[in-house]
C-alpha cells in the first residue's frame, strides 16, 4: 500500500499512544528545523551572489534573486509547519496530562468505591449514636467518681468561718502585745560630775608636759 494509501485510507492500524506521538513529533521539528538553517544559509548565499554580480553580471545576479525568493517562499512553509507541530504537540502533552490525571481519579474512586462498599449509611449513624452514648455514660460515671462520698457531710461551713476569725483576732492580739515601747535614754550628768572629770584632765596635761620634757632632755644629752 502506498503512503497516501496508509494516509487517508486502506486499513485502519491500531492508535499510537500520546507519549509516542509525542516523541515523532519532536524528531520531525528536528528534522524540520535542521532544513530550516539549511534553507537559511542558502538564502545568504544567494544574496551575497547577487550583490556581487549586481553591475558585473546582472543575469546572474536576478537568477540568485529568484532562488532567493523560492527558498524564502519554503522557509516560510516551513516556519508554519514548525508552528503547526508545535500546537499539535502541546496538545498531545495536555491530552497525555489530563489521561494520567483521569486515570488517577478513576482508581481514587474505585477505591473509595471499595472502602465503603461494607458501609451502610444507617449503620454509621447508630455506630456514632452508640459513641455519644457510651461519652454520656463515661462522664456520669467520671462525675460520680470525683464527687467524694460520706465525707465532710456533717461540717458547718459558718462554724468554719467563724472559728478561723477567731483565730485571727488572737493572732492581732499577740502582735499587739509584742510590740516593744518606747526607748530608754540615757540619764544626764549633773554638775558635780562635770566638775570632777574637768579637774581629772588638768591633772592629766601636766604630767604629759613633763614627760616630754623629760624626754627633750634626754636627746640633748645624748647629742653632746
Amino acid at each position: 500500500m502506498s503512503f497516501f494509501g496508509k494516509l487517508f485510507g486502506g486499513k485502519k492500524e491500531e492508535a499510537p499512544s500520546t507519549s509516542d506521538a509525542i516523541q515523532k513529533l519532536r524528531e520531525t521539528q528536528d528534522l524540520l528545523t535542521k532544513k530550516q538553517e539549511f534553507l537559511e544559509k542558502q538564502i545568504d548565499d544567494c544574496l551575497i551572489v547577487a550583490k556581487k554580480n549586481a553591475s558585473k553580471n546582472k543575469r546572474l545576479a536576478l537568477q540568485a534573486l529568484k532562488k532567493k525568493k523560492r527558498l524564502e517562499k519554503t522557509l516560510q512553509q516551513v516556519d508554519g509547519t514548525l508552528t503547526t507541530l508545535d500546537l499539535q504537540k502541546d496538545a498531545l502533552e495536555g491530552a497525555n496530562t489530563n489521561a494520567a490525571v483521569l486515570i488517577s481519579m478513576r482508581d481514587a474512586a474505585a477505591a473509595l468505591k471499595h472502602a465503603h462498599k461494607n458501609l451502610d449509611i444507617d449503620n454509621v449513624h447508630d455506630i456514632m449514636d452508640d459513641i455519644a452514648e457510651q461519652h454520656d455514660i463515661a462522664n456520669e460515671i467520671s462525675n460520680a467518681i470525683s464527687n467524694p462520698v460520706g465525707f465532710g457531710e456533717d461540717i458547718d461551713e459558718d462554724e468554719l468561718t467563724k472559728e478561723l476569725e477567731e483565730l485571727e483576732a488572737e493572732e492581732m492580739e499577740k502582735e499587739l502585745v509584742e510590740v516593744p515601747g518606747p526607748r530608754k535614754l540615757p540619764e544626764l550628768p549633773n554638775a558635780e560630775d562635770l566638775e570632777e572629770a574637768a579637774a581629772k584632765e588638768k591633772v592629766k596635761k601636766p604630767a604629759k608636759k613633763v614627760e616630754d620634757q623629760d624626754d627633750l632632755k634626754e636627746l640633748e644629752n645624748w647629742a653632746l
